[in-house]
């Protein structure tokens, strides 16, 4: 059998390459994390860009079992920040330098979601004299409204895929026609055809899932040719179907440590791409997302949300900076980025440089 030091000689990695990787003892899991950090330096340098995140509406069409939001979720507070409120946290990220924010909602397909959104792209460009980056993370569309937002202003999107195991995906969604496997690949390539950076992700830590599941996750990754990616460890919400498999899970600690080493076996697989330090990682460890910067991310997201909203957008239980004003939160991780051994990429999109190489060929071969 290899080992970890063997490995991470390799260019290229095999399920089972992953799978040991994963499985680092602690003993050796040093040594993925030392080359995972020395790539991110050496192909993207010590920069983290900001993305200031703006969660708009917790509103939901899906019923996901893993997710406090889900439309079944009857204890939830409903709301749909205002226009003004969400303009005025995007004008608080470009008066600050952010260089992008991320709208962030629940599934919704209808008419007016999709003209109210592609309204706010427009006026986001418009107060920040088109300086400000654009990233989406509103679910399933139709290519259509992909193509209508892309054209309003938005250049980025993530569409997380959960699990890219068929079986593992049908256990952590309802089979039905609004959760089909099927029509959320479809989407992604949807996205990358329109033009888009685009990011996806998964859980990590779920009941039923495996170490080959993951390395999978990983492969996928690379097959589909992301530009970005966001995942984070699974943490469990009492009021959604999956909680009744909580015996299954490992230890919040363990699963911390296995989104390390997916975030720094991601880096050692796609080493340009952009990849975020997940919030869901500080719910576990208080410098969950410094620690991420350190093995691989190059991403992290301040929370811009009204306070008065988020804490009904709870994925999960234990989601951190839930009374955080924007300006607090922004100077909070300005001091832990300087921890880390990073800098902020100011005034800058901080596009992902796999984007930028993808896109070249494209124009080359065409």
């Amino acid at each position: 059998m290899k080992t970890v030091a063997e490995i991470l000689q390799q260019q290229e990695f095999a399920v089972q390459d992953l799978i040991l990787l994963l499985n680092a003892a602690d003993s050796s899991k040093h040594l993925l994390f030392e080359r995972s950090s020395q790539l991110k330096e050496n192909v993207l340098g010590k920069k983290v860009y900001f993305r200031g995140l703006v969660e708009f509406s917790n509103v939901c069409s899906k019923d996901c079992y893993y997710c406090g939001i889900r439309k079944s979720n009857t204890n939830v507070v409903r709301y749909n920040a205002s226009d003004e409120e969400i303009l005025e946290a995007c004008r608080f990220a470009w008066q600050n330098r952010f260089g992008s924010v991320v709208l962030q909602s629940g599934e919704i397909s209808s008419k007016a979601f999709v003209k109210r959104v592609e309204g706010l792209l427009k006026k986001i460009k418009q107060l920040s004299n088109n300086e400000l980056g654009i990233t989406l993370s509103c679910g399933e569309q139709s290519r259509d409204t992909f193509l209508r937002w892309f054209e309003s202003g938005a250049h980025r999107y993530l569409l997380r895929i959960e699990a890219s195991n068929r079986q593992l995906y049908y256990k952590i969604h309802p089979d039905s026609d609004n959760h089909s496997f099927e029509k959320r690949l479809e989407a992604l390539q949807h996205l990358k055809e329109t033009g888009y950076q685009v990011g996806t992700g998964v859980m990590i830590g779920l009941p039923f899932q495996t170490l080959k599941d993951l390395a999978n996750d990983l492969l996928f990754f690379k097959q589909i040719d992301i530009d970005m990616c966001g995942m984070g460890p699974y943490i469990e919400h009492e009021h959604t179907p999956l909680y009744q498999h909580r015996h299954l899970l490992q230890s919040r600690k363990e699963r911390f440590d296995l989104a390390l080493k997916m975030i720094a076996a991601l880096r050692l697989l796609m080493p340009d791409i952009n990849i975020a330090a997940a919030t869901a990682l500080q719910a576990i460890d208080p410098a969950g997302r410094e620690k991420a910067l350190t093995v691989g991310a190059n991403v992290i997201m301040p929370n811009l949300t009204p306070c008065d909203y988020r804490k009904e957008y709870l994925l999960y239980e234990d989601k951190p900076c839930l009374d955080e004003d924007a300006e607090l939160c922004r100077n909070c991780l300005e001091a832990r980025i300087e921890l880390a051994g990073s800098e902020i990429g100011y005034n800058e999109w901080g596009d992902s440089k796999h984007f930028t190489s993808r896109i070249s060929k494209l124009n080359i071969s065409s």
